[in-house]
């Protein structure tokens, strides 16, 4: 860590002016530098700011008379280029903030634009509630106030004390990795967690390091935003299951336009999987089974049921893989086990279709560029011989593309 890399403590001081001076003074008395910056709308700093939004969005761009929503994005905007500049120029080492509803939506906002591994600290009075929007994809830690933030009191001063030292003790981890190995990223699905923790293995005996995501919608899309940082050296999609819910807008809906994209600006090979491609995941039970999926074919899980998807559901998720993996057909290959995609979909298993994944197989290789490498083995997702030749596969891959590089 640059020694005069600073925390930026990044709220709405108009507001919450006490609260973060008090953060600011927290932080220094530890011996790390700070940088304010001021991102409220209504009125300048109560005190002297190293940066403030008010004065150089509101007043100097003339937007007093603009509607808040448009005030508040136009200072997200210029803090989020402020913070990443001065990340990028050494100047920021964490950041912090502390609000409300409007105050955690702008502090999260602005310090999402930080990398993987900045410590981000969010002091909020609405950290009890769903965080999935002010988190998204990032390590934003989210510490609840419990109390409202109205200045600096017995309770509230005790918090915030305590989320200075916190990320002043992250800002000075040195913790590292003992050595550097090359690293796979790796999506992953309840309903084939037996063939990821076999990939796994297989990785790590080839000497990868393997970096797992949950394919529930955040996961995917925090693996393609790492990735996009320059994190993997390869990626194996196990776990393609949420193309499948965000078609259904099932459990594990979510993801953005750039799921299963190309890194961009980089050549980051990439092994997919039809994990989980067999199903969506709704939320209902066996006692309340939705008309509209009563003749199909049902896996009862827990709150949850995954439904087979249909001959039109199935050829729709065939051309969207085919489209995006198109972009890059050098860069993708595509492992299909013909024994199933999933627990539940096996031979006397509910969701086993032995139709609908031929539907699927000939629309995709239809669909596919020419060139593009497309495999079947006749074996189940979660086999051992599957995950193997998956590992060897991805090994292949990476091993093809850095000879490539060099």
């Amino acid at each position: 860590m640059n020694p005069q890399a600073a925390v930026a403590v990044v709220g709405t001081f108009d507001s919450k002016g006490q609260e973060h001076l008090f953060l600011k003074k927290c932080i220094e008395k530890r011996g790390l530098p700070t940088l304010t910056v001021h991102a409220g709308t209504k009125a300048p700093s109560p005190f002297p700011a190293d940066v403030d939004l008010y004065v150089d969005v509101i007043e100097k761009g003339h937007m007093q008379g603009v509607g808040r929503d448009e005030a508040i994005a136009a200072v997200i905007e210029k803090g989020r280029a402020l913070v990443r500049e001065r990340y990028d120029t050494g100047g920021i080492c964490g950041a912090i903030s502390a609000g409300g509803g409007t105050g955690t939506h702008i502090g999260t906002s602005i310090m999402r634009v930080l990398p993987m591994g900045v410590p981000k600290i969010m002091v909020s009075t609405v950290a009890s509630r769903d965080m999935s929007k002010p988190v998204g994809t990032r390590d934003i830690t989210m510490m609840h106030s419990v109390v409202d933030l109205l200045g600096v009191n017995s309770i509230s001063g005790g918090v915030l004390f305590r989320a200075a030292g916190a990320v002043c003790g992250m800002a000075l981890s040195r913790w590292r990795p003992k050595q550097r190995k090359k690293r796979i990223a790796l999506s992953m699905f309840g309903f084939i967690t037996e063939g990821a923790e076999r990939v796994k293995t297989s990785l790590e005996d080839l000497g990868y390091e393997v970096i797992a995501f949950h394919a529930n919608g955040t996961g995917g899309m925090a693996m393609e935003e790492l990735a996009a940082e320059g994190l993997f050296d390869g990626i194996l999609d196990f776990a393609t299951h949420e193309l499948a819910d965000e078609l259904k807008q099932g459990y594990c809906r979510g993801i953005g336009p750039q799921r299963l994209l190309p890194v961009p600006g980089m050549e980051v090979p990439r092994l997919v999987v039809p994990g989980g491609l067999d199903c969506a995941v709704l939320e209902f039970t066996r006692d309340a089974i939705p008309e509209e999926y009563r003749d199909r074919k049902i896996f009862f899980y827990d709150f949850r049921s995954a439904v087979r998807l249909d001959e039109s559901e199935t050829l729709a998720i065939a051309d969207q893989l085919a489209e995006k993996l198109n972009r890059a057909p050098a860069l993708n290959k595509v492992l299909i086990p013909l024994e199933g995609w999933s627990e539940a979909d096996q031979a006397d298993a509910p969701l086993y279709d032995p139709d609908m994944r031929d539907l699927f197989i000939g629309r995709l290789k239809e669909k596919a560029a020419p060139e593009m490498d497309i495999k079947e083995l006749d074996l189940h997702i979660n086999d051992e011989a599957f995950v193997r030749a998956a590992a060897k596969w991805m090994d292949e891959m990476v091993r093809e593309r850095h000879d490539v590089q060099t």
